[in-house]
């Protein structure tokens, strides 16, 4: 359990695609009773054409992720986050990361013009969760999940990924953060890996923790 004295009452949870977040913001909002706001990823009416023709729409793509996140957020503003607990399965300056590797240059000005702007009175989570792990895994999730339009998905662009979101998160400074090593894991299916992720969560966090479970399934 997370001990009162220095929970956190919002707490944003990243990871590259595949990974899991979503099924781990789902279980971590449950267990701590608090709302879930999960990402707009369906709804993006681009983004099955973006995976089969990315340079072509990624920019509409990154465009109606930004706006959706953006209005999300516009909904925290106006909650007592002292009062409410959240959990989100993303934090709103991953978008960045994105951007920068799907966009073309002339579209990354672009991009670098209206994001600073929407981001301006964003709030900051209390703790920011980056569940992280390998590419093979990664790919093999990504195939376990079966989603139609992730079929096209390969292991460079994973892996082009995965090496972005690793360079963000070594650099990240705005809030304290949990990197969690996932590859021999699996919270959904073995709930005391889960709980052992929650009994982390529950330590005081400054700065930057690194955590390596002992698991010894994949998910």
């Amino acid at each position: 359990m997370l001990h009162d004295n220095h929970k956190p009452n919002y707490i944003a949870v990243e990871g590259v695609i595949g990974v899991g977040k979503t099924s781990f913001a789902e279980m971590l909002a449950d267990r701590l009773k608090a709302e879930l706001i999960a990402e707009e990823v369906h709804e993006n009416p681009f983004l099955v054409d973006f995976y089969k023709q990315r340079k072509r729409y990624a920019f509409s793509c990154q465009l109606f992720f930004l706006l959706s996140r953006f209005q999300q957020q516009q909904q925290l503003m106006v909650r007592d986050l002292f009062a409410q607990r959240i959990v989100t399965d993303y934090l709103f300056a991953k978008d960045a990361i994105f951007a920068s590797v799907n966009l073309s240059e002339r579209e990354l000005t672009l991009y670098d013009k209206i994001a600073p702007i929407l981001s301006r009175d964003i709030p900051n989570p209390d703790m920011a969760i980056y569940l992280q792990a390998s590419t093979p895994v990664l790919l093999q999730r990504i195939r376990k999940r079966n989603f139609t339009f992730e079929k096209v998905i390969n292991s460079d662009y994973v892996e082009m990924l995965n090496q972005a979101y690793d360079y963000y998160f070594f650099n990240y400074t705005e809030t304290p953060l949990l990197v969690i090593k996932t590859d021999e894991i699996d919270f959904v299916e073995n709930p005391e890996h889960f709980d052992d992720l929650i009994e982390q969560i529950g330590k005081p966090v400054t700065g930057k923790k690194y955590y390596v479970p002992a698991g010894n399934v994949l998910f």
